[in-house]
């Protein structure tokens, strides 16, 4: 008893697979998650050292040579480059291809230990250096807080509020702010109070250092507990700072100079300013938030809006939060757009079939489309495959492909009942004849997708999917090709069913029209073979040149409504500046209609 017979004995079991393939499928279709673009890791870091004060050669001399010989000695390495500016150094760490997401965190950890252990040979002027390893993080939410009448203090106050609850919606990793304005408190001295209490300028820092030093007070024994002595210490406001006391004046110390009385005191934002941000002409703080690795970036924009949603009551009147960039809408349009083709394509070849094939051979190879269709999405879900649009690119691919084997089973089956032969025993001959060329043929065309999910380097990580997708599909198009399909034919196909029953008139099922016309087609091209083989020549020739001749793009063009404008000014610029130019660029852009 072979497979097809087998499928059709236990016609229940048959069924049942089908319908857990079905109904499975639907509910894992609305379990994926969903992402614009696949997941893949960058396999770069910076470590960034100041050195305030060096010129460009000290900095390579002393800091970017002593940290280059201690990271070549990882193993992992791929290469490396650096840029050595005045008080500043830059190291692009670049690791091999065969380091995925999972192996790449060990090494981020080796290299900070590399960093980590020639920091005792830097400069004593050397600041520590910093490993930036994140640049995978992708935002895919991006609010903008504003605030009529609202100081930049009080934005930054409600944006971290908002970044503490944010942080507990589900899907969250990381919230980050931007376009922080933070305060610091100046101190200017006048040298000539200084001068005339005899007191130094590091007498003063000195003596600022000391506050706000947590030091232990001890602890006192009563009965048999011990009580911890608090000593509260510190300065914070601006006031206290105006009354810290430097010294006694005079010699009895009837007078003591407080540091208000040779120094001016202020509470002010930071100057110049790292970075600015503003939203439609007003201030703003931005929150960026970014998805865990393998979360759904369409139900983290939908925890979001809904926890936002339940904080308005809690938002003073004229703080406004606005989107800025709000990859869910995008995501859930794209795959929106993607899931209608798909539906079109699988419309669309249906048709062909039942065009080409006849209504009820059609229909057969149509649902068995179908079904492998869904299905894939079982595996899909299993495999942590997220919808985005190489996975369903590939599923549109591989379309044409998924109805080859259920086409060489129900065609088999249909020549051999309408040449009067048994249902039973028609499926039998079909799907002995072709199970395994079937499944040789299938493997062919996994092995012809399997370089891209096999590949060690960016182009395979971004396209894993497709190789995924193509493997999982195209797998399942034999299997249910021998199960389900014989099944179905063997259902739906007009016949004789068992034996004892009347077959049907024999005729020559190659007889008609198109048989002819195609069988007289290929008599004449085996009679002229040599000059179909140069036709043939001509057309692979033709085929390779314009292959060459196509522009190539790995992204398809962007339809963002979003454009951006890029500004930049020689190094050294001040900020201020630069922003003074940005506004007029701003004011001309919210001009236009």
């Amino acid at each position: 008893m072979n497979i097809a017979e087998y499928a059709i004995d236990r016609k229940v079991i048959t069924v049942v697979m089908t319908l857990v393939l079905l109904v499975g499928g639907g509910i894992s279709y609305t379990e994926l998650s969903r992402l614009e673009d696949p997941e893949f890791t960058i396999k770069e870091a910076l470590v960034v050292t100041h050195y305030p004060g060096a010129t460009p050669l000290e900095v390579e001399q002393e800091v970017t040579d002593l940290l280059e010989t201690e990271i070549q000695r990882m193993g992992q390495l791929e290469e490396i480059a650096s840029v050595s500016k005045a008080g500043l150094s830059i190291i692009t760490v670049t690791i091999k291809d065969q380091y995925d997401k999972f192996t790449l965190p060990g090494v981020w950890e080796q290299l900070r230990r590399k960093v980590h252990d020639a920091q005792r040979q830097l400069p004593p002027g050397a600041e520590a250096s910093r490993v930036l390893d994140d640049f995978g993080d992708v935002f895919g939410v991006l609010l903008a807080i504003t605030g009529d009448g609202f100081s930049d203090k009080e934005i930054y106050e409600y944006a971290k509020f908002l970044r503490r609850e944010l942080l507990l919606v589900r899907d969250v990793a990381k919230v980050d702010l931007w376009g922080v304005q933070p305060e610091a408190i100046y101190v200017e001295f006048s040298r000539a109070r200084l001068a005339q209490f005899g007191i130094s300028q590091a007498e003063v820092y000195g003596k600022l250092r000391q506050q706000n030093t947590v030091v232990a007070a001890g602890r006192l024994q009563v009965g048999g507990d011990y009580v911890r002595i608090d000593s509260p210490v510190g300065i914070g406001a601006v006031r206290d700072i105006e009354n810290l006391i430097l010294r006694e004046a005079g010699a009895g110390g009837a007078k003591l100079i407080y540091l208000r009385d040779v120094a001016r005191v202020s509470r002010e934002y930071l100057s110049p300013p790292a970075q600015v941000l503003r939203f439609n002409g007003a201030p703003a703080v931005s929150l960026a938030i970014s998805t865990v690795t393998g979360g759904s970036v369409t139900e983290l924009g939908a925890d979001v809006a809904a926890r936002l949603e339940t904080l308005r009551a809690q938002t003073p009147v004229g703080l406004e939060v606005h989107p800025v960039y709000m990859q869910p809408e995008i995501v859930a349009e794209a795959i929106g757009t993607f899931t209608v083709n798909l539906m079109q394509a699988i419309a669309i070849v249906i048709v062909v079939l039942l065009i080409f094939m006849g209504l009820r051979a059609g229909l057969i190879i149509g649902g068995v489309l179908v079904i492998t269709v869904i299905a894939t999405f079982i595996l899909m879900r299993l495999t942590d495959v997220a919808l985005e649009r190489v996975s369903l690119g590939a599923l549109v691919i591989a379309l044409g492909m998924l109805v080859d084997n259920a086409i060489v089973v129900t065609e088999g089956m249909l020549v051999r009942i309408q040449a009067g032969v048994r249902r039973l025993q028609a499926a039998r001959e079909a799907v002995g004849q072709t199970l395994w060329p079937l499944c040789g043929a299938t493997v062919i065309a996994i092995l012809a997708f399997a370089a891209i999910g096999l590949s060690q380097d960016d182009t395979g990580e971004f396209c894993l999917s497709l190789f995924q997708v193509m493997l999982f599909s195209l797998t399942l198009s034999w299997i249910i090709a021998v199960t389900i399909t014989p099944l179905l034919c063997y259902w739906l196909l007009p016949g004789p069913a068992a034996e004892g029953a009347a077959p049907t008139a024999l005729k020559d099922v190659y007889g008609g029209p198109l048989f002819s016309r195609y069988r007289r087609l290929l008599e004449a091209c085996l009679r002229r073979r040599w000059l179909t083989l140069g036709v043939m020549a001509a057309l692979l020739s033709a085929a390779v040149y314009g292959f060459f001749q196509v522009q190539g793009s790995f992204f398809p063009k962007s339809t963002m409504s979003k454009f951006m404008i890029h500004y930049w000014l020689p190094e050294g610029t001040d900020i201020r500046k630069t922003f003074a130019d940005v506004q007029v660029l701003e004011q001309a852009v919210l001009a236009d209609d």
